[in-house]
């Protein structure tokens, strides 16, 4: 679904401006996360990016992100509250703090590590039980694999 809404705005963009070519860089990034334990970290993380890519020095301060509403109070018909984050408070303005204490720390390590790995490689991030879960709903391995083709790809005696 991000591919083909990438394509036709592309389309449009480009149609619109007499231009032609790409506008981004790079493939949309996804991966499946387990919510419960993996969702308000990922957030966190994402609305982070501006920060690190030092941009902005606050996560308030980028418009493009859900902070504003999540940290802030703002609204947008474009985002609707999960509920995990209902969870954070009992009402509207607990809910925000409890998201703005999130940010006190950056997000590092192993879950900065485990983040990018998951996003990068199409992987799933949760617990092991939940990452072998999926894998048995989907039939397929969600582990990251050796690079690189498997060894004796090639049969004997064929010639390259």
């Amino acid at each position: 679904m991000m591919q083909a809404l990438g394509r036709r705005y592309v389309q449009y963009f480009n149609h619109r401006y007499h231009r032609s070519g790409t506008l981004w860089e790079g493939r949309f990034r996804s991966c499946l996360v387990q919510e419960e334990s993996d969702l308000l970290p990922l957030y966190h993380y994402i609305e982070l990016n501006p920060v690190r890519a030092g941009m902005v020095s606050d996560p308030a301060d980028y418009s493009w992100s859900t902070y504003q509403c999540n940290g802030l109070g703002g609204i947008s018909k474009l985002l609707s509250p999960n509920a995990l984050f209902s969870r954070l408070g009992a009402n509207d303005e607990a809910r925000q703090s409890a998201y703005r204490a999130l940010f006190n720390e950056h997000v590092e390590g192993r879950l900065l590590d485990d983040i990018r790995q998951a996003a990068n490689k199409g992987l799933v991030l949760g617990s092991k039980g939940f990452v072998e879960e999926i894998e048995t709903l989907t039939g397929k391995s969600l582990k990251e694999g050796s690079r690189g083709r498997p060894v004796g790809w090639r049969k004997e005696g064929k010639p390259c």
